[in-house]
């Protein structure tokens, strides 16, 4: 599951719902936004690992924190945060890594 940034129609909090529930909480992750647009949830390859390519990216959520997968996805609080996170920094992040806590 990805979100193409670069058509503002594509960013609603359906689709950040729907991103969220689709990582799993059995390893870690990391919200991405490539320089394309493209906001993804990497898994495996998180932190500052491979990272050129990349417009910006949040912290890593730690395996079983409970940051992706269907609950998380149905905590509307946190579903907002990240959907403002994603608006706020597209196309112009302040930095490459966005902290949101």
């Amino acid at each position: 599951m990805q979100i193409d940034l670069n058509n503002p129609e594509n960013l609603t909090l359906a689709a950040v719902r729907q991103l969220i529930a689709s990582a799993s909480d059995d390893e870690h992750t990391q919200l991405r936004v490539s320089k394309a647009g493209i906001a993804y949830i990497s898994s495996g390859v998180v932190g500052g690992t491979d990272i050129d390519g990349l417009l910006f990216r949040l912290e890593t959520w730690a395996k079983g924190s409970g940051y992706v997968g269907n609950v998380a996805a149905s905590d509307e609080v946190w579903v907002t945060q990240i959907f403002n996170a994603l608006k706020q920094n597209w196309p112009k992040p302040p930095f490459d890594y966005i902290d949101i806590y």
